[in-house]
């Protein structure tokens, strides 16, 4: 291959040519890269052009550099385990929940329906999957005004379908809400985690509804993209009624897309909530 010669910043261009080159199959999937001095002749420039292009492409997860070996082409794992979003998987503690008061923020406050500062409980869990050793951080937080008069204001730390069923027993008729997206990782995350440089997370967020669709309390599950799938069960109903709560969790749920014509107005993918509560124990 010849020098370099399309406009615009070399390690960009270079860092496009491995790119181009990965992608067409002449560098698979965990095979090693050129080393930088065959990659400086391959494409005529100069070796700190070729780090930042390598630089490049780690930032953008495609290599990984292995110290003493070099880069490599990265693979893309197949997900280790599969989150069932309608049936209970078994997960194991890591460590003790951690419990604590808290206040609702600008991002958590309107999922609850109340305004900034007001008062929650909260409960952090880490734990991971008995067979692939998957982690995932689980959280929930619970407004003062739900656990009031109820056990959760002495032991907010329940798990989620107790705390279903807490709600139910007071009488309400419960649906949920559940949005999904992909962000990188904050450096705690990272960590708890095990999640690779240049990996996202799914981000989980779980809104259980009462009555006149009052919000009751916020789920967020957090897993490594690479470690882990949602799966969904989704049903050719397309009515937007809400099942009874009947002490058992509902196996499926009802689907239907809403797309604006804006492409880039965001919207969500569903409008009938999942109905069956499952995050893992």
């Amino acid at each position: 291959m010849g020098e370099i010669q399309r406009p615009g910043a070399l390690y960009q261009q270079v860092a496009a040519e491995i790119r181009a080159a990965i992608a067409a199959g002449e560098f698979p999937p965990g095979a090693p890269l050129p080393s930088e001095s065959q990659l400086i002749a391959r494409y005529g420039v100069s070796r700190p052009t070729v780090r930042n292009a390598i630089s490049a492409l780690r930032s953008e997860g495609l290599i990984e550099v292995i110290h003493g070996k070099g880069s490599f082409v990265r693979a893309l794992p197949q997900p280790a385990v599969t989150i069932d979003r309608s049936v209970h998987s078994e997960w194991t503690p890591v460590e003790e929940p951690s419990v604590y008061r808290t206040t609702t923020t600008a991002e958590t406050a309107p999922s609850l329906g109340m305004e900034e500062g007001e008062a929650l409980f909260g409960c952090d869990r880490l734990m991971a999957e008995h067979e692939t050793g998957t982690r995932l951080m689980h959280r929930t937080l619970i407004p003062f005004t739900t656990a009031e008069d109820t056990p959760l204001a002495e032991n907010p730390d329940q798990q989620p379908t107790d705390i279903y069923a807490i709600f139910a027993k007071a009488g309400h008729e419960l649906w949920w809400s559940e949005t999904v997206t992909a962000r990188m990782p904050q450096p705690d995350e990272r960590t708890a985690l095990l999640i690779p440089e240049a990996t996202p997370l799914l981000h989980t967020i779980r809104i259980t509804h009462g009555n006149a669709d009052v919000p009751l309390l916020r789920e967020e599950l957090r897993v490594s993209a690479s470690r882990a799938q949602l799966a969904y069960r989704i049903t050719p109903d397309t009515t937007t009624s809400r099942p009874p709560w009947d002490g058992e969790a509902p196996s499926a749920f009802a689907v239907h897309s809403s797309w604006a014509a804006d492409a880039d107005a965001p919207r969500a993918l569903y409008d009938d909530p999942p109905t069956a509560p499952n995050f893992p124990d």
